[in-house]
């Protein structure tokens, strides 16, 4: 059955790599909006209109170390000739009761404590003797070794204008203006606004929850020994970690083997903490390709996963479906690691970033000069080959060759090269396109 269409679709028919893709798509219904808190909000987002309930800052506040004052006092201070004023306290951060500052006072004030009343100015303390009674200082003594500092008096020897090193009231954003629009993804500098205007918890679609597992009887956790014939799962780990980059919250199921019941089983349990299903191998036409065995037989309320052929090299087979009663979207991918993973940065990330509701889905594509010649593309197939991206030079080259199983010119990869159906070859110098992964 084509998902698209309600119609059964002829086995032997070749999807190209964009029908496939639309047809994920398009069984993709962002999630819930949710009230997180804060530090579970980010990278999520937004769904609600934000307005800053007080101004920023909310008083008037010192930006530097140093002594309000009264501008009128200091209006003849020089070098040579400094003016002395009566310091009558001191004004640190967070302070309450302010002492008022009448003519020929100032009051000792700290960086971010509002301004007391009388004083309009700050004059930095190296515009001053510190209270020492010495030449100008670098620093404030700490008043715990000087208390008597915050009292007698402090020679300034430069006057300072009106405002000046005055942080005023709502000069960052005034009560009632907007703050974050709905659309807005959640990053370090958002969450630190939405603290600062005193909000505790958003309204966001959160993150993606990606369940993602391997299959077959040949695979073994790293860390332990391999035995005959066995090799280790890369595939769940590079996947799980390929989610978490997309934005989503990966959970890694350790590889299944190649048992039909032991497989659905391991679906049903997972289903009731995935927003989608990621699995790798079994979707071939081999004797032990338990998922496509397991997956093609759902009807009813267990859903309906169709396994196709695409029109692509690396990851021809691909399976996509809903499963279960919540009809959770299920990516069966090709179990070959490069193809695996080419299968997850063209289908499931963009899926898992509509889930999210992100503004950018797909991977930024770019036209590159390809520094050396590519021989030979199958005909009918889009070829997706590793390569190194060179922005300075608008350059990329191939890495590794095309074999799917060549896990370690994926890992010095940074980009994908793009071969259209079309193009059997590419000469040296030619344009191509490429999909950037960093």
């Amino acid at each position: 059955m084509n998902p698209a269409t309600g119609q059964t679709s002829h086995p032997d028919r070749v999807w190209s790599v964009a029908e496939h893709l639309d047809d994920v798509l398009s069984k993709i219904e962002p999630l819930d909006p949710i009230d997180l808190q804060l530090p579970d909000a980010q990278g999520c987002v937004l769904v609600e209109d934000i307005t800053v309930p007080v101004a920023l800052p909310p008083f008037d506040n010192s930006s530097m170390d140093g002594y309000a004052v009264r501008v009128a006092d200091v209006a003849g201070a020089a070098e040579g000739a400094p003016v002395t004023l009566t310091v009558i306290g001191d004004v640190a951060a967070g302070s309450g009761g302010l002492p008022e500052v009448g003519p020929g006072q100032a009051a000792r004030i700290m960086t971010g404590a509002p301004v007391p009343p009388g004083a309009d100015a700050v004059v930095p303390v190296e515009w001053t003797d510190g209270g020492t009674g010495e030449g100008p200082a670098a620093t404030m003594r700490a008043h715990s070794a000087a208390p008597q500092d915050a009292g007698g008096e402090v020679l300034v020897h430069r006057p300072v204008a009106a405002g000046a090193y005055i942080r005023a009231r709502g000069s960052d954003v005034g009560a009632g203006e907007p703050a974050l629009a709905a659309g807005t993804v959640l990053g370090p500098s958002q969450i630190g606004l939405l603290a600062a205007i005193g909000r505790g918890t958003v309204r966001v679609r959160p993150r993606a929850r990606v369940v993602v597992m391997s299959t077959g009887s040949e695979l073994v956790q790293p860390g332990e020994a391999l035995g005959p014939g066995q090799i280790y799962d890369s595939n769940s780990f590079q996947l799980a970690a390929a989610a978490r980059a997309a934005g989503a919250i990966a959970y890694r199921v350790g590889a299944v083997a190649d048992d039909a019941e032991t497989l659905r089983s391991t679906l049903e349990d997972q289903l009731i903490r995935a927003d989608i299903l990621v699995t790798s191998g079994g979707v071939s036409v081999g004797a032990y390709d338990v998922v496509k065995e397991t997956l093609a037989g759902l009807s009813g309320e267990e859903g309906r996963v169709e396994f196709r052929k695409l029109a692509m090299q690396p990851g021809k087979p691909q399976g996509f479906g809903l499963i279960g009663p919540d009809r959770i979207p299920l990516l069966a991918l090709p179990g070959n690691p490069v193809s695996s993973y080419v299968s997850f940065e063209l289908f499931v990330r963009p899926a898992i970033r509509a889930l999210m509701g992100l503004p950018e889905i797909h991977r930024p594509t770019t036209s590159a000069r390809c520094t050396d010649a590519i021989a030979s593309s199958p005909k009918g197939k889009r070829q997706f080959l590793r390569g190194s991206y060179d922005p300075d030079a608008g350059t990329v080259t191939p890495v590794g060759g095309a074999g799917s199983h060549l896990i370690k010119a994926m890992a010095h990869a940074n980009a994908l090269i793009i071969v259209p159906e079309d193009v059997t070859e590419v000469a040296e110098g030619g344009a191509v396109d490429a999909v950037l992964l960093g």
